[in-house]
Protein backbone atom coordinates (compact mmCIF):
# COMPACT_ATOMS: atom_id res chain seq x y z
CA UNK A 1 0.00 0.00 0.00
CA UNK A 2 1.81 3.05 -1.24
CA UNK A 3 0.54 6.42 -2.38
CA UNK A 4 2.80 8.81 -4.21
CA UNK A 5 2.62 12.48 -3.25
CA UNK A 6 0.17 13.30 -6.09
CA UNK A 7 -2.32 10.63 -4.92
CA UNK A 8 -2.33 11.75 -1.26
CA UNK A 9 -5.11 14.06 -0.09
CA UNK A 10 -3.90 17.65 0.44
CA UNK A 11 -2.79 18.31 4.00
CA UNK A 12 -2.52 14.61 4.83
CA UNK A 13 0.23 13.50 7.17
CA UNK A 14 2.38 10.96 5.32
CA UNK A 15 3.60 8.14 7.59
CA UNK A 16 5.99 5.31 6.70
CA UNK A 17 5.86 2.18 8.87
CA UNK A 18 8.86 -0.15 8.56
CA UNK A 19 8.46 -3.42 10.48
CA UNK A 20 9.11 -7.04 9.49
CA UNK A 21 6.15 -8.23 11.58
CA UNK A 22 3.55 -7.89 8.82
CA UNK A 23 0.52 -8.37 11.09
CA UNK A 24 1.72 -5.69 13.51
CA UNK A 25 2.57 -3.31 10.65
CA UNK A 26 -0.85 -3.71 9.02
CA UNK A 27 -2.70 -3.31 12.34
CA UNK A 28 -0.71 -0.17 13.13
CA UNK A 29 -1.30 1.16 9.59
CA UNK A 30 -5.08 0.80 9.97
CA UNK A 31 -5.00 2.48 13.39
CA UNK A 32 -2.91 5.39 12.10
CA UNK A 33 -5.14 5.82 9.02
CA UNK A 34 -8.10 6.23 11.40
CA UNK A 35 -6.09 9.02 13.06
CA UNK A 36 -5.71 10.89 9.78
CA UNK A 37 -2.35 9.65 8.48
CA UNK A 38 -1.71 8.55 4.87
CA UNK A 39 0.28 5.36 5.48
CA UNK A 40 2.88 3.38 3.52
CA UNK A 41 4.12 0.05 4.89
CA UNK A 42 7.52 -1.55 4.26
CA UNK A 43 8.58 -4.93 5.61
CA UNK A 44 12.37 -4.65 5.24
CA UNK A 45 15.27 -2.21 5.23
CA UNK A 46 15.37 -2.37 1.43
CA UNK A 47 11.63 -1.69 1.05
CA UNK A 48 11.77 1.09 3.65
CA UNK A 49 14.62 2.94 1.94
CA UNK A 50 13.00 2.46 -1.48
CA UNK A 51 9.64 3.78 -0.24
CA UNK A 52 11.33 6.77 1.39
CA UNK A 53 13.22 7.61 -1.80
CA UNK A 54 10.03 7.35 -3.85
CA UNK A 55 8.08 9.62 -1.51
CA UNK A 56 9.86 11.01 1.59
CA UNK A 57 7.42 10.82 4.54
CA UNK A 58 6.63 13.48 7.13
CA UNK A 59 6.62 10.80 9.84
CA UNK A 60 8.10 7.33 10.22
CA UNK A 61 7.85 4.43 12.65
CA UNK A 62 10.81 2.07 12.22
CA UNK A 63 11.52 -1.23 13.95
CA UNK A 64 15.13 -1.39 15.14
CA UNK A 65 15.76 -5.02 14.15
CA UNK A 66 14.54 -6.08 10.73
CA UNK A 67 15.04 -9.37 8.92
CA UNK A 68 17.49 -7.91 6.41
CA UNK A 69 19.39 -5.51 8.68
CA UNK A 70 19.14 -2.63 11.10
CA UNK A 71 16.32 -0.14 11.16
CA UNK A 72 18.99 2.48 11.88
CA UNK A 73 19.93 2.26 8.19
CA UNK A 74 16.36 3.29 7.33
CA UNK A 75 16.50 6.12 9.90
CA UNK A 76 19.72 7.43 8.35
CA UNK A 77 18.26 7.27 4.83
CA UNK A 78 15.09 9.07 5.98
CA UNK A 79 17.12 11.76 7.72
CA UNK A 80 19.21 12.29 4.55
CA UNK A 81 16.06 12.57 2.39
CA UNK A 82 13.96 14.76 4.68
CA UNK A 83 15.74 16.40 7.59
CA UNK A 84 12.54 17.53 9.33
CA UNK A 85 10.81 14.12 9.34
CA UNK A 86 9.72 12.89 12.79
CA UNK A 87 11.06 9.36 13.20
CA UNK A 88 10.14 6.98 16.01
CA UNK A 89 12.19 3.81 16.54
CA UNK A 90 10.41 0.78 18.02
CA UNK A 91 12.10 -2.27 19.42
CA UNK A 92 11.45 -5.30 21.55
CA UNK A 93 15.10 -5.17 22.66
CA UNK A 94 14.95 -1.94 24.60
CA UNK A 95 18.01 -0.65 26.35
CA UNK A 96 19.56 2.76 26.77
CA UNK A 97 22.51 2.06 24.44
CA UNK A 98 20.27 1.30 21.46
CA UNK A 99 18.08 4.31 22.26
CA UNK A 100 21.14 6.54 22.20
CA UNK A 101 22.30 5.01 18.90
CA UNK A 102 18.86 5.60 17.37
CA UNK A 103 18.79 9.24 18.42
CA UNK A 104 22.36 9.81 17.21
CA UNK A 105 21.46 8.74 13.66
CA UNK A 106 18.38 10.93 13.61
CA UNK A 107 15.43 9.33 15.39
CA UNK A 108 13.13 11.78 17.17
CA UNK A 109 12.07 9.30 19.84
CA UNK A 110 12.40 5.68 20.88
CA UNK A 111 9.62 3.42 22.18
CA UNK A 112 9.88 -0.13 23.49
CA UNK A 113 7.48 -2.74 22.12
CA UNK A 114 4.70 -3.35 22.69
CA UNK A 115 3.72 0.24 21.95
CA UNK A 116 0.13 0.99 21.01
CA UNK A 117 -1.14 3.44 18.39
CA UNK A 118 -1.95 6.08 21.03
CA UNK A 119 1.64 6.06 22.34
CA UNK A 120 3.04 6.16 18.82
CA UNK A 121 0.77 9.02 17.76
CA UNK A 122 1.69 11.00 20.90
CA UNK A 123 5.40 10.51 20.17
CA UNK A 124 4.99 11.46 16.50
CA UNK A 125 3.04 14.63 17.28
CA UNK A 126 4.93 15.71 20.41
CA UNK A 127 6.30 19.23 20.30
CA UNK A 128 10.02 19.52 19.63
CA UNK A 129 11.92 19.57 22.91
CA UNK A 130 9.00 18.43 25.06
CA UNK A 131 9.90 15.89 27.69
CA UNK A 132 7.93 12.70 28.23
CA UNK A 133 6.22 12.24 31.59
CA UNK A 134 8.31 10.47 34.24
CA UNK A 135 7.91 6.69 34.28
CA UNK A 136 5.26 5.24 36.54
CA UNK A 137 7.80 2.72 37.82
CA UNK A 138 11.45 3.85 37.73
CA UNK A 139 14.17 1.33 36.86
CA UNK A 140 15.48 -0.93 39.60
CA UNK A 141 19.12 -0.75 40.67
CA UNK A 142 19.77 -4.06 38.88
CA UNK A 143 18.30 -2.66 35.68
CA UNK A 144 20.36 0.56 35.93
CA UNK A 145 23.53 -1.55 36.38
CA UNK A 146 22.62 -3.72 33.38
CA UNK A 147 21.91 -0.62 31.24
CA UNK A 148 25.28 0.88 32.18
CA UNK A 149 27.09 -2.32 31.22
CA UNK A 150 25.22 -2.41 27.90
CA UNK A 151 26.17 1.21 27.16
CA UNK A 152 29.86 0.62 27.84
CA UNK A 153 29.71 -2.61 25.79
CA UNK A 154 28.28 -0.68 22.82
CA UNK A 155 30.86 2.09 23.23
CA UNK A 156 33.61 -0.55 23.09
CA UNK A 157 32.18 -1.84 19.77
CA UNK A 158 30.87 -4.97 21.51
CA UNK A 159 34.40 -6.06 22.48
CA UNK A 160 34.05 -8.09 25.69
CA UNK A 161 37.71 -7.82 26.75
CA UNK A 162 37.83 -4.04 26.33
CA UNK A 163 34.46 -3.64 28.07
CA UNK A 164 35.70 -5.72 31.01
CA UNK A 165 38.81 -3.52 31.26
CA UNK A 166 36.70 -0.34 31.17
CA UNK A 167 34.35 -1.66 33.84
CA UNK A 168 37.20 -3.14 35.92
CA UNK A 169 35.60 -6.57 36.08
CA UNK A 170 36.67 -10.06 35.13
CA UNK A 171 35.93 -10.94 31.50
CA UNK A 172 34.09 -14.16 32.43
CA UNK A 173 31.87 -12.29 34.88
CA UNK A 174 31.02 -9.83 32.15
CA UNK A 175 30.29 -12.66 29.69
CA UNK A 176 27.84 -14.21 32.17
CA UNK A 177 26.09 -10.86 32.64
CA UNK A 178 25.87 -10.27 28.87
CA UNK A 179 24.46 -13.76 28.29
CA UNK A 180 21.50 -13.07 30.60
CA UNK A 181 18.35 -11.18 29.72
CA UNK A 182 17.84 -7.71 31.14
CA UNK A 183 16.43 -7.63 34.65
CA UNK A 184 12.77 -6.61 34.91
CA UNK A 185 11.98 -3.03 35.80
Amino acid sequence: MSLNAAQRPPGSRHLLIVDDDERFAQRLARAMERRGFAVDVALSVEQGVESARRSPPDYAVVDLRLGDGSGLDVVQALRDLKSDARIIVLTGYGNIATAVAAVKVGATDYLPKPADADQIEAALLAEEGSLPPPPEQPMTVDRVRWEHIQRVYEQCDRNVSETARQLRMHRRTLQRILAKYAPKG
